[in-house]
């Protein structure tokens, strides 16, 4: 195959050489030839990623001589330079620029045409329509420029009769509309609105199907006249829309800018210092217009350009609430507009991100009316004012939150605390395991607090609230990780020891012989707190493993060189023996539990470790203090979830 282009234009001479030579695009704009300011450009190197060979015979005017330039590049040279072009006397009617591509590569082929002819993929009639897609924005905005242009596309097979197309001004659609916004800049560290602003045109082509076949649609911000970022999947989402036509019109919308032609890169296939969005984290961005501010101003447009008259709004408004109790008032509240083409799930979980949002940020100023307590006298005026504050705040908050969202964490906390429940009384499904295979109830209790060898940097969906809501929120968590493999701190050792060589001689055997063991989940805090959980499958007696919450202990004071010194230790089950129990452990007045509190001390040296505080808790005291909390919260909120659970 090869492809050769033919223009009648002024030719290729010394200005128009040095622009082919270099590889700098930007030096063209800077040449005194007309119009070259405003072009993109071909991309040159593309011919040699596609052919093997290339020839350029040009003619030209140069003062009153009429000169031929001839070049011919094959893949055995390294370069181009200006003494591969040869000059000789040319004839005046030969005026213009031929370029001839030959020896199509393999490669290429195989990468273009996934299975397609090349009779078809570069038919007179597809190339007709490609290039009026590629270039319809500059043959508008050039036309008086170009004048009575005409394109002619012949293509010639073996096997086949030629072809003949053609593209005049004539056929030339014109432009449907073209609003112009203004968007507003933004301070690049803050995000606050600066009050100055850049315009953006929106030309917007509808083409008639019948008349127009075109191979897709286009929605591009464009540059020096020229289509450079395609975002037509932003607002036609699926293959099908984007290639076949909506309502019966083909669609291609360009959006230009003065903002976009200085921000277009040297090669004109994107833009340079354009973040997604505001702030954008980065110390030396100095950028105060964003892909999201433009997003925010265009989307809307847009949406109303392409969206198919037969599209009904009010189906998926209808479907929002009617799943998810997401109602036409929230997405007033939020700012949320439905738009064609998104589930009714992604607008849902849009409406819940801008709610959520909008907790953290009156979450912080909680927090600062906390610090404000802090600095009061407990029994002054003054603290139990701050603590109306803090009530109606957060009864504000809560309106924020929204019920939708909040129901779902309470019912989500219900349904965990049911499995649980039936976890511990082996009665989930896949507990009814046949006899003589390894039942594997422990592991399943264990893996509904917190996934089994893993970490708080692996996961961050777990109900280690189960056990204290306070725990949910800790610095790190891990659940059946070798001790000497927990890390934080993007990676710092928490027991990088650097205790004294004596007090490592002391422990060191004791450490040795248990460094297998783990702790089947353990929380750390840096304020120095270290939680141990440990679970004894359904029918293994707890008080036969009270010993392992000190060794544990004793563990991680010796490895973390100080900095762990408080210790809180559970013993998770459903069976005990209090006659095992020595005399140091109370029992709650309320559920089968006991505590102990007391020192941590070396047993060879007595040199205190830190602090203990131990749990024997039977899952049944778990699951009911679980209960009591979400009772809390289903009491508040008048709901009944019997029938959800």
């Amino acid at each position: 195959m090869a492809v050769s282009c033919k223009d009648n234009g002024c030719g290729l001479g010394d200005e128009q050489l040095k622009a082919f030579l270099t590889k700098d695009t930007s030096y063209k704009d800077d040449l005194l030839i007309s119009g070259i300011g405003q072009c993109k450009g071909a991309g040159r190197i593309q011919y040699f990623h596609h052919f093997s060979a290339l020839s350029i015979d040009s003619t030209f005017r140069q003062g009153t001589d009429i000169v031929r330039r001839q070049m011919r590049y094959s893949d055995l040279q390294k370069q181009i330079d200006y003494d591969d072009f040869k000059s000789s006397p040319g004839n005046d009617g030969d005026i213009g620029t031929l370029i001839q591509l030959e020896q199509f590569k393999d490669t290429t082929r195989a990468r273009i045409a996934h299975g397609k002819t090349l009779s078809h993929l570069f038919s007179a009639p597809v190339l007709k329509e490609r290039m009026l897609i590629a270039f319809l924005q500059r043959l508008v905005s050039l036309e008086s420029r170009l004048g009575d242009f005409e394109f002619e596309f012949l293509t010639s097979h073996w096997n086949s009769e030629d072809q003949v197309e053609t593209l005049k001004r004539s056929d030339l659609p014109t432009v449907t509309a073209s609003p112009v916004v203004q968007v507003e800049e933004r301070d690049p560290r803050s995000g606050d609105p600066l009050g100055t602003f850049q315009s953006f045109k929106l030309s917007h082509y509808q083409l008639d199907a019948a008349i127009y076949d075109l191979p897709e649609n286009a929605i591009a911000f464009c540059a020096k006249f020229s289509p450079v970022r395609n975002i037509t999947p932003r607002y036609l989402r699926t293959r099908t829309e984007q290639n076949n036509p909506v309502g019966g019109f083909h669609h291609i919308v360009l959006i230009e800018s003065d903002f976009l032609d200085r921000h277009v890169n040297e090669q004109r296939d994107n833009f340079d210092n354009i973040p997604e969005n505001i702030p954008t984290g980065d110390l030396f961005s100095d950028a105060k217009l964003s892909y999201g501010s433009i997003h925010e101003v265009i989307d809307p447009i847009i949406y109303a350009m392409v969206t198919p008259a037969d599209w009904k709004k009010e189906d998926v408004l209808r479907e929002i609430s009617d799943q998810f109790g997401i109602s036409e008032a929230m997405l007033a509240d939020t700012s949320t507009r439905i738009i064609y083409g998104e589930p009714a799930k992604a607008v849902v979980e849009r409406v819940l991100k801008k709610y959520q949002e909008r907790v953290i940020d009156e979450t912080a100023e909680i927090y600062s009316l906390k610090e404000e307590i802090l600095k009061a006298e407990p029994d002054s005026d003054e603290y139990r004012k701050k603590i109306d504050e803090i009530s109606w705040k957060y009864t504000s908050s809560l309106k924020n939150f929204d019920m939708a969202n909040l129901s779902q964490l309470i019912v989500r906390r219900a349904a965990i605390v049911e499995i649980l429940t039936l976890a511990c009384d082996k009665n989930l499904a896949m507990q009814a395991v046949a006899e003589g295979v390894r039942r594997k109830d422990e592991q399943i209790i264990h893996n509904i607090f917190f996934p089994m060898r893993k970490d708080s940097q692996d996961v961050s969906d777990h109900d280690i609230w189960l056990l204290s809501e306070e725990y949910h929120y800790y610095d790190y968590i891990a659940s059946d990780i070798p001790l000497a493999n927990i890390k934080w701190n993007d990676g710092e050792a928490v027991f990088e020891s650097d205790i004294d060589q004596k007090f490592q001689e002391l422990l060191a055997r004791r450490a040795d012989d248990n460094s297998g063991k783990r702790p089947d989940i353990a929380l750390f805090s840096k304020e120095g707190s270290a939680i141990i959980v440990e679970f004894k499958a359904p029918g293994v007696s707890t008080d036969e493993h009270i010993g392992d919450l000190t060794e544990y202990a004793h563990l991680l004071a010796a490895k973390s060189g100080g900095k762990l010194r408080k210790f809180y230790g559970y013993l998770i089950g459903d069976t005990v023996n209090n006659l095992r129990l020595g005399g140091s452990w109370t029992p709650f007045p309320t559920g089968n539990g006991w505590f102990q509190s007391s020192p941590l001390m070396d047993p060879a040296t007595r040199q205190p470790l830190g602090e203990t505080y131990f749990e024997i808790l039977h899952f049944s005291d778990v699951i009911d203090r679980a209960k009591k909390r979400i009772g809390v919260y289903q009491q508040k909120l008048n709901l009944n979830f019997d029938k959800a659970i």
